[in-house]
């Protein structure tokens, strides 16, 4: 076989960020330039205080930048401002979204003891009023806003959709001689529910640094088409997520096969992975998807990356798997502390392998890594730290010992012991 050139291996770098107008969501910056921001939302009764702080604490401790919160009660109105100054007096000041529907314009109006604690608005066109109250209704929204100078996600859902609008384009495209699809025409009309608000908002006085726009779907192909669309004819921010991802893994792949192709290409400026959680489930798990999601495709650096094998015949032994769990259930619970204690902590890369076959040569790439023995290799496992052999570890003790190694490590690197050392 003549082979006349080499193959060679193409590697796509991301395309470069959409150019969108930065929103300032009390001190957290969307847009403009800025990283990717990771946003989640409670599922908790806002009007049950207790249960709500304690979400939203759980949350922003995982790393949500932003969370959002039900305003859909003057009960859950009330709570707003407590919720607030309880979150503040935990040293947590993470910025509150209220997501209005219905009645948004009533409960600002009649609690502007929210209206003030809220940083964000998020609104949905499609349901903030209907016919002749629709315009008017969405005004008194947007004029609480410029009052108080909050700035607005208008958020689309193609489950609420402005059936007028839809409605109006359907007939419309019935009358052409080659009539596109009725989902190209849904995806068409949430497009145009996004600028159409965005654009009486603006005609209102609120300025394009006070919108975010989103345009959810429940589909990953519809939404990457919306989104490509939509990013192509505004330059406001955006923020991604499906708006119903689904449970378990297939909510995960679903949300990553989507945002990941847009973000790849430059598109959104905040995202949310929208789980359903198991039965009695842990709310954080969106937030470390995301932030897996964003640190995955480099991104953004949230936690230590910990490089591990998944194991073979070779490797029968369960040892590397469970010290691997360890390091990185470690990791995922002190990094909380560890971002104040240790700045920089983020970057750490550690590798657990389980023999020789890779082991080794993973580790030494790590900063600190181990090479557990495999079927049948002596009972020793090198340990390797900024590529070099350190330390082989023997014995039963041999994931205390390393565990310890790793802590030594960041407070060597990371903390005190980096000062000392400079």
């Amino acid at each position: 076989m003549n082979i006349e050139a080499p193959i060679q291996t193409i590697v796509a770098d991301p395309l470069p960020r959409r150019q969108t107008v930065g929103v300032d969501v009390a001190g957290v910056m969307v847009g403009g330039g800025a990283p990717v921001v990771v946003q989640s939302m409670t599922n908790t009764d806002t009007a049950d205080v207790d249960a709500t702080v304690a979400q939203v604490a759980a949350l922003a401790r995982a790393g949500s930048e932003i969370v959002r919160i039900t305003v859909d009660r003057d009960e859950s109105a009330a709570a707003v401002p407590k919720v607030k100054e309880r979150l503040d007096r935990l040293g947590m000041h993470v910025p509150l979204v209220g997501d209005f529907h219905y009645i948004g314009h009533k409960l600002l109006a009649d609690h502007p003891a929210c209206a003030e604690a809220l940083a964000k608005y998020r609104i949905n066109p499609g349901n903030v009023g209907f016919r002749e109250k629709r315009d008017r209704q969405f005004a008194e929204i947007i004029e609480m806003a410029i009052r108080y100078d909050k700035p607005v996600r208008i958020g689309v859902n193609w489950g609420s959709l402005d059936q007028e609008l839809l409605t109006g384009l359907m007939d419309a495209n019935n009358q052409l001689a080659t009539p596109r699809s009725a989902r190209a025409v849904t995806r068409e009309a949430i497009i145009q529910s996004a600028l159409i608000s965005a654009a009486l908002a603006e005609e209102i006085g609120l300025p394009k640094n006070r919108i975010i726009l989103s345009a959810k779907v429940s589909q990953v192909q519809d939404l990457i088409a919306v989104y490509r669309d939509l990013s192509l004819r505004t330059d406001h921010a955006l923020h991604l997520g499906l708006t119903e991802a689904g449970m378990g893994s297939k909510g995960i792949v679903a949300s990553s096969a989507a945002m990941g192709i847009l973000l790849q290409e430059g598109i959104g400026d905040t995202i949310r992975v929208s789980l359903t959680p198991e039965p009695g489930g842990d709310r954080t798990r969106e937030v470390q998807v995301a932030q897996e999601l964003l640190q995955t495709m480099g991104f953004r650096q949230f936690v230590p990356v910990v490089a591990a094998c998944p194991g073979c015949g070779r490797t029968t032994s369960t040892v590397f798997q469970e010290l691997a769990e360890k390091i990185q259930g470690d990791i995922r619970e002190n990094m909380p502390v560890w971002r104040e204690k240790y700045p920089g902590v983020e970057a750490l890369n550690v590798a657990v392998m389980g023999c020789i076959v890779n082991g080794p040569g993973e580790s030494k790439h790590a900063d600190i890594g181990i090479s557990l023995p495999g079927t049948g290799e002596s009972p020793a496992a090198p340990v390797f730290v900024d590529g070099k052999k350190v330390k082989t570890l023997r014995g039963d003790g041999i994931a205390a010992e390393f565990q310890t190694m790793v802590a030594d490590y960041i407070e060597k690197r990371f903390g005190e012991g980096k000062a000392a050392a400079e």
